[in-house]
């Protein structure tokens, strides 16, 4: 059967006027608008489309591609305000995505952004998002592990830092004390678990923890001197956000790399940067 709002692979069935129809199981047939039927597509072949409804309830096919799927969280514009209070989001198709009045929990204007998260309306069938984004969550317990790489959504501030969606699942913190630079909120950006507590909140860190981070870093620190000549204008001096920009890694951990590689004898640490260490036959 046909998932309304994710993306299927359903077989052409027959094509008519409107389009070709795709088996749809239990929902029926489901119209492909004939501007998206490929031009080499033929009865019997099986196609990959993403299903939703129309402004008339009736299920429809296209080949276009939404910025997110149900049971995914997104940063999208309003596009519209409904006299009920409901407004309307660009979600990269040509309907857009009503997001009801009771979902929300801020009232929105015309050209505004915001993060929501996209799914089924039990009530109607219909894609829908919602401004109540912990309503959502996986309440199972995380089992990531430390260190372990993650996709983050940037979806609020707090006095400590920014809460991150995390793979669409759980929400994580990114503390202000450890980024080089102020975040976004609707940033996307991988991201690293940093830990677990025990009551089930998780910290995150946009760099690897341990060994794991230090080692390629370094190796980036040594690219990076080799390619600007041997020297690099950063120590312990330079500012959080110049490492980020031109290194792309916290203050924090180029220190922990910069170290490494001074103790191993690989670098120099000199009053205005670091200088690469020249080996005979190097």
């Amino acid at each position: 059967m046909a998932l309304i709002g994710r993306y299927n692979r359903l077989v052409f069935l027959h094509e008519a006027r409107p389009g070709a129809y795709l088996d749809g199981g239990d929902h029926g047939e489901i119209l492909l608008p004939g501007r998206y039927i490929p031009d080499d597509a033929r009865p019997g072949d099986v196609l990959d489309v993403f299903v939703y409804r129309d402004s008339e309830d009736r299920l429809l096919a296209t080949r276009e591609k939404p910025y997110a799927t149900v049971g995914e969280y997104a940063y999208l514009r309003v596009v519209g305000v409904s006299p009920s209070g409901g407004c309307f989001l660009d979600w990269g198709l040509d309907k857009d995505l009503l997001l009801p009045a009771r979902e929300q929990t801020q009232r929105l204007q015309n050209g505004a952004w915001v993060v929501v998260h996209v799914g089924l309306d039990s009530r109607t069938d219909r894609v829908i998002a919602s401004m109540r984004l912990d309503r959502w969550l996986d309440p199972a317990p995380p089992a990531y592990e430390q260190g372990q790489k993650v996709d983050l959504l940037i979806s609020g501030e707090t006095e400590l830092g920014y809460k991150a969606i995390i793979n669409h699942r759980h929400v994580g913190l990114l503390y202000r004390g450890e980024l080089g630079t102020p975040l976004a909120v609707g940033q996307r950006m991988p991201g690293y678990i940093r830990g677990l507590r025990s009551d089930g909140k998780v910290d995150l860190g946009l760099d690897a923890t341990g060994y794991a981070r230090v080692a390629p870093l370094s190796d980036r620190i040594l690219e990076e001197l080799k390619r600007s000549g041997g020297r690099l204008p950063f120590n312990d001096d330079s500012s959080p956000a110049e490492i980020r920009e031109a290194l792309g890694m916290s203050k924090k951990a180029f220190k922990q790399a910069v170290g490494g590689l001074y103790r191993s004898g690989a670098i120099r640490i000199e009053k205005h940067g670091i200088s690469l260490v020249r080996r005979p036959g190097s």
